[in-house]
């Protein structure tokens, strides 16, 4: 068999194992197939830059377009996997042909978690995740004067905070106690519930959405919660979240579970099928749980070590995960997971909109929240990847200086 690594989807991750196969020194033939018929772009600012009053209405592009031409890759837009062979080690393709692979990928990412409740198919109710659906919402938004926000996720943060910039009336309906709770500490959650407020942000919290009503035309109206509260709205966005495209994988045989389930070297239950990016569940090193990342950090470093597994030199996976969100002027930069922190401690200035939150479990630092502290989040990160001790009461100290303490641990090692 002809060697050739095909890889299911145009994402991030897809695009990346494209080019490090390359820089890794593998010299087979490398197919890319995605449903999306546009060159592959970045998502993240799809939310805020994209849709932002006065921007270009172009995606920024994830590579050149002369990328797959120079890599030498098969790139094939708009086309899909429609069924895997893995006995054959064929796939089957949705202009109905079928070709054969010697390792296969998946990089198929995530689909928006959708709503069935009443009205939900109303006009002008959006999710967003592709660019097609950007470009609509972006068109919708320059007539809209009122929007509903559903969920308080990132998305839904960063688009309700462009969309107040924008000087529209915006209403964030969240059903849990707080915003982004899934990934936050309670304090960080806390600042930008009020941060937002200020902003002119009507935020909701535990309330959740029951149905959406609309007009004699079919266009939504408003939004009703849980409480039964009407809220008016011509333009509704939804983010409650994703599902991973793992149908596919599961349909051929492999095993998934809330996302292609992958060991620490990105390969799946089939030894000659890999998986990488939001579709896959992977141990992770720091947290020793079966976890599943929705982050270009995670995409881009998976590929990167997929690529030397896939040219003869197995790696495992145990990059330092780290995420970002940009909500009108607050960056928030996060490096590791806090899940079942036990300490918080605040460390710079809480009213400039400049500090970090240092999450601890059992004293071990295992996560650091930055509001525009960039330089804070780079110090997590060498702090956290290398595992360097720091304590609660050195962070709480406002004599201790973090950059030099790390300075003489790296030299002392």
């Amino acid at each position: 068999m002809t060697e050739n690594i095909i890889i299911i989807g145009g994402g991030q991750s897809g695009v990346q194992l494209c080019d490090s196969l390359r820089t890794e020194g593998y010299i087979g033939a490398i197919t890319l197939y995605a449903n999306e018929t546009h060159l592959p772009y970045q998502r993240p600012p799809l939310s805020k830059d994209f849709i932002a009053e006065g921007a270009d209405a172009v995606a920024l592009p994830l590579r050149a377009e002369r990328f797959f031409a120079d890599r030498a890759v098969d790139f094939y837009p708009g086309v899909s996997v429609t069924s895997i062979d893995l006995g054959t080690k064929t796939v089957t393709l949705s202009d109905e042909t079928s070709t054969s692979y010697t390792s296969l990928v998946f990089a198929t990412g995530a689909r928006n978690r959708t709503l069935t409740i009443e009205g939900s198919k109303l006009a002008g109710i959006h999710y967003l995740r592709t660019l097609d659906d950007a470009t609509l919402l972006r068109k919708e938004l320059a007539q809209a004067t009122r929007t509903v926000v559903v969920g308080a996720g990132f998305i839904g943060l960063e688009f309700a905070a462009a969309a107040r910039q924008r000087g529209l009336d915006v209403t964030v309906l969240e059903f849990g106690p707080r915003p982004m709770g899934r990934v936050l500490s309670e304090p960080m959650s806390r600042y930008f519930t009020e941060a937002h407020t200020r902003n002119g942000i009507s935020m909701k919290l535990g309330e959740g959405i029951s149905a959406f009503a609309g007009d004699e035309r079919g266009r939504i109206t408003s939004a009703i919660g849980t409480s039964g509260t009407e809220y008016p709205a011509d333009l509704v966005l939804v983010g409650v979240g994703v599902i991973p495209n793992d149908d596919l994988a599961s349909a051929a045989g492999i095993d998934s579970d809330n996302g292609i389930i992958v060991n620490a070297t990105l390969q799946t239950s089939n030894p000659d099928v890999f998986a990488l990016g939001d579709c896959a569940r992977y141990p992770h090193a720091q947290t020793g749980t079966m976890t599943r990342l929705e982050s270009v950090q995670n995409a881009t470093d998976q590929a990167k070590t997929l690529a030397k597994t896939l040219t003869g030199y197995p790696a495992i996976y145990d990059s330092l995960a780290w995420f970002w969100s940009q909500q009108g002027p607050i960056k928030l930069q996060i490096a590791g997971i806090t899940d079942g922190h036990d300490k918080s401690v605040l460390r710079g200035n809480l009213q400039a909109n400049k500090f970090s939150i240092y999450c601890f479990r059992d004293t071990a630092l295992v996560g650091v929240e930055s509001v525009n502290s960039p330089a804070d989040h780079m110090t997590a990160r060498r702090v956290l990847t290398n595992g360097f001790p720091i304590s609660p009461e050195q962070i709480a100290d406002s004599s201790f200086d973090l950059k030099s303490h790390l300075k003489a641990l790296e030299i002392a090692e």
